[in-house]
């Protein structure tokens, strides 16, 4: 029987492991906890997960390489934390599919009030897409061979299905709805984000991801222009 948990705790260390997932249970945010790569994708395989605590040291295998292996199969958030605080390391996290990162030592009620603000925000999201009315032109275009369709929430790019993770898809669709104008920073935040939380490097990874499924030279953007400073725009004529 799948049993559903809003948190999986993933680090080596079992205390700060045990520790975390009490804390949470005591606030009614359902946590589990494992110690290692292996016990991670097995528990993932038999248990429904919201969100994950990962951490980079994982004994013989990377958190790293765990990250990767969940996005193959999994929409999920995915928040590092590790003692490790080089910018090298946080870029990857991010890169690879993490949503945040967090360094350690963190405090316990920080944590938990990022983790329950993200979780409320897809579930949100969630019961917004399950009561969203159904179109039959959900198409937007983009360019001449990019279209969005917010009825599957997927990209066609040059007539192929190009899927996005919510968070992307609600970047893209709100700088659509605002095209012509310069959407800045703060207003993505707190507008899509909706978190006080996340920070304008999260926000530039998630600007890079889609800049990387929609542009032909991701580097020197056509479609989603950058204005230096301020924040980001999709022009009329795009």
């Amino acid at each position: 029987m799948t049993d559903e948990f809003k948190v999986l705790m993933i680090d080596d260390d079992e205390v700060i492991a045990k520790t975390t997932a009490e804390y949470f249970n005591m606030f009614d945010v359902k946590t589990a906890y494992v110690t290692n790569y292996d016990d991670a994708v097995d528990f993932l395989e038999k248990n429904m997960v919201s969100l994950l605590l990962l951490d980079i040291n994982l004994g013989e295998r990377s958190g790293f390489d765990l990250c990767k292996k969940v996005r193959e199969d999994y929409d999920m958030p995915i928040f590092f934390i590790s003692a490790r605080t080089s910018d090298d390391d946080v870029l990857i996290a991010l890169n690879i599919g993490g949503d945040d990162y967090i360094k350690k030592p963190y405090t316990l009620s920080i944590l938990l009030a990022k983790v329950k603000s993200t979780l409320a925000r897809y579930e949100r999201e969630a019961k917004a897409a399950e009561s969203a009315p159904v179109s039959s032109s959900g198409s937007t275009s983009l360019a001449s061979d990019i279209h969005l369709d917010t009825n599957t929430h997927k990209l066609l790019v040059k007539g192929e299905a190009v899927s996005l993770k919510a968070m992307e898809y609600k970047m893209l669709l709100y700088l659509l709805e605002n095209r012509g104008r310069v959407v800045t920073k703060d207003e993505l935040l707190k507008n899509v984000w909706d978190d006080e939380y996340i920070g304008e490097g999260t926000l530039a990874v998630h600007i890079r991801h889609l800049r990387e499924k929609i542009e032909t030279d991701p580097k020197n953007p056509d479609i989603i222009k950058t204005v230096w400073g301020v924040g980001y725009m999709i022009e009329e004529t795009a």
